[in-house]
C-alpha cells in the first residue's frame, strides 16, 4: 500500500531534506509536486485541497522558514498534516457495554465483509481475550452462512447457526439471546451486501440495525476502489450511524487514496485495515504510523508488534539458550528462523515497514518476489537429518542431490550455504558478547554490498 505515493513524495522530500534555507517559492514548487502525487494516488480532490492548504499555511510561517533545519521542519509538517487528515490517532472499539457488545458489519457485496468478520473475531479472541460469537444475517448470497461457519471453526470462536429461510432481524434477535445465555463478550453480525447502493438494501440494513442495537457499526470497504471507497462510505454514513471503517485488500492497493480520503469525507475513523486472505491479516489503523510509512520513514513500531505477536517465543528462547551456551547454530535452527520470517509475511511483508525503502531502486525491490524464504526452506528440507546437524558434510555431490530434491540448482544451494555461514558467524559473535561483531554479521546477512540475500 502507498508504494506509488511513497516513491513520488520521498523524492520531493529528499531534495528538501538537506537544504540550509527554504524560500516561499521552492515550498510552493514542492507542494505542487505533493498535490500531483496525491491526485495520482486517487485521493479525493477536497481532501487534497484541504491538505495542501493546511501544509502551506504552516510551511510559510515561522515553523519552517525560520527553522535551523527547514527541510526537516517541512517534512514534519507534511507528516503531521497527513496524520491529522487520517484521524490523528488509532480509534479503539467501544466494548465497554453490558455483554454481549454487538458489532454490525455493513458494506457492498465483494468488499470482504465475511472474511473481515473472521479476522476481527480472531483479533478480539487473541489480542483482547474476549469470548466471541459470530452470526450471518446474509440470507441472499449462496453459501454465505456456510463460509462464516468454516471461518468460525478456523479462528476458534462460537458460531450461531442461521438459515436462508429466516428474516435477518429474527436471526439477529435469536443470536443476541443465545449470546447472553452463553456469556459471550462480543457478537459479530455479518450482513448482506449488494452490488450497488439501493433503497431496498438501505431499508433492510436500517431495520437490522434497529433490531441489533449495535455498539459499533463498521463499514467494510475495498481500498482498491480509491475515491469511490470514500463516496460509498459517505452514502452509508448518511443512512446508518457508522462508528468506523474497515479498509480491506490494502495489500493490492499501491495508491492508498482511500486511506487518505475516508476519514475526511465521512468524518468516521478508519479502525482496521485488512491485508490478504489469512485470518491474521487484520491490523489496527494507526494514522501516525501510516503517515511515516508514506514518507518513507518506515513503521518500526508495527514491525515490533508483529514480531511480538507472531514469533514463537519458546523456539526463540531455546535458540537464545543454545547460543549462550556456545553450541553450534545448525541448519535446523536456520530453518526455524526462516519459517518464523515466513509467518511474518516473508521479506516482502517486512519491506514496507523498514525506513528508506523508497530510495531502493524498483529493479532491486522487484527481486523480492515472496518465493525466497520457501525456496530456502525447501533446500533445507531436502537434506538428511545428519547434514542439517553437520553442514560441513555438504560436498559437491551432496549439494547436487539436495538441489535436485528441491527442484533448484546447485548455485541456489551454494547461496543458502553462504547465508548460513554468515548467520552462524553472527550467532558465534553473539555467544561471545561482541556487539560490534554482531552488527558486522547482520550487515553481511543483508547482502553485504547492496545485493539481495537470495533470489
Amino acid at each position: 500500500m502507498f508504494e506509488s505515493l511513497t516513491q513520488r513524495l520521498s523524492g520531493t522530500i529528499e531534495r528538501l531534506r538537506g537544504r540550509g534555507r527554504l524560500t516561499e517559492e521552492n515550498i510552493r514548487e514542492s507542494l505542487r509536486e505533493v498535490r500531483i502525487a496525491l491526485l495520482e494516488a486517487d485521493v479525493a480532490l477536497p481532501v487534497v485541497q484541504a491538505l495542501i492548504e493546511r501544509i502551506k499555511i504552516r510551511a510559510v510561517g515561522q515553523e519552517v522558514l525560520k527553522s535551523l533545519t527547514p527541510g526537516q521542519a517541512l517534512i514534519k509538517v507534511v507528516r503531521d498534516e497527513l496524520t491529522t487528515v487520517m484521524g490523528s490517532q488509532a480509534a479503539d472499539l467501544n466494548l465497554n457495554v453490558p455483554a454481549p457488545a454487538v458489532i454490525l458489519m455493513a458494506g457492498l457485496q465483494g468488499a470482504g465483509k465475511t472474511t473481515t468478520v473472521g479476522k476481527l473475531a480472531k483479533h478480539l479472541r487473541e489480542r483482547r481475550k474476549k469470548k466471541v460469537m459470530v452470526v450471518s444475517a446474509d440470507v441472499y448470497r449462496p453459501a454465505a452462512i456456510e463460509q462464516l461457519k468454516q471461518l468460525a471453526e478456523q479462528v476458534e470462536v462460537l458460531f450461531f447457526a442461521s438459515d436462508a429461510s429466516q428474516k435477518p432481524e429474527d436471526i439477529v434477535r435469536a443470536a443476541i439471546a443465545d449470546a447472553r445465555k452463553s456469556y459471550v463478550d462480543v457478537l459479530l453480525v455479518d450482513t448482506a451486501g449488494r452490488l450497488a447502493i439501493d433503497e431496498a438494501m438501505m431499508s433492510e440494513i436500517k431495520a437490522l440495525h434497529a433490531a441489533a442495537a449495535p455498539v459499533e457499526t463498521l463499514f467494510v470497504v475495498d481500498s482498491m476502489t480509491g475515491q469511490d471507497a470514500a463516496i460509498t462510505a459517505k452514502a452509508f454514513s448518511e443512512a446508518l450511524p457508522l462508528t468506523g471503517v474497515v479498509l480491506t485488500k490494502t495489500d493490492g492497493d499501491a495508491r492508498g487514496g482511500a486511506a487518505l480520503s475516508v476519514r475526511y469525507v465521512t468524518g468516521r475513523p478508519i479502525k482496521f485495515i485488512g491485508v490478504g486472505e489469512k485470518p491474521d491479516g487484520l491490523d489496527v489503523f494507526h494514522p501516525d504510523r501510516v503517515a511515516s510509512r508514506i514518507l518513507d520513514m518506515g513503521d518500526v513500531l508495527s514491525l515490533v508488534e508483529q514480531v511480538e505477536q507472531q514469533v514463537d517465543k519458546d523456539k526463540a528462547q531455546k535458540l537464545a539458550e543454545k547460543v549462550a551456551k556456545g553450541k553450534k547454530f545448525d541448519l535446523n535452527d536456520m530453518k526455524d528462523q526462516l519459517e518464523q520470517m515466513q509467518n511474518m509475511g516473508g521479506l516482502h511483508g517486512l519491506m514496507d515497514k523498514l525506513p528508506g525503502m523508497g530510495q531502493i531502486p524498483e529493479s532491486v525491490k522487484n527481486q523480492v518476489t515472496g518465493k525466497e524464504v520457501p525456496r530456502m526452506v525447501a533446500i533445507i528440507n531436502s537434506m538428511t537429518k545428519k547434514e542439517r546437524r553437520n553442514p560441513g558434510l555438504l560436498n559437491g555431490s551432496r549439494r547436487a542431490r539436495i538441489a535436485k530434491g528441491a527442484g533448484l540448482t546447485p548455485a541456489d544451494v551454494n547461496k543458502l550455504m553462504k547465508q548460513y555461514q554468515q548467520m552462524e558467524k553472527m550467532m558465534s559473535k553473539l555467544s561471545g558478547g561482541g556487539m560490534k561483531g554482531l552488527m558486522r554479521g547482520m550487515k553481511g546477512m543483508m547482502g553485504g554490498r547492496g545485493g539481495m540475500p537470495f533470489r
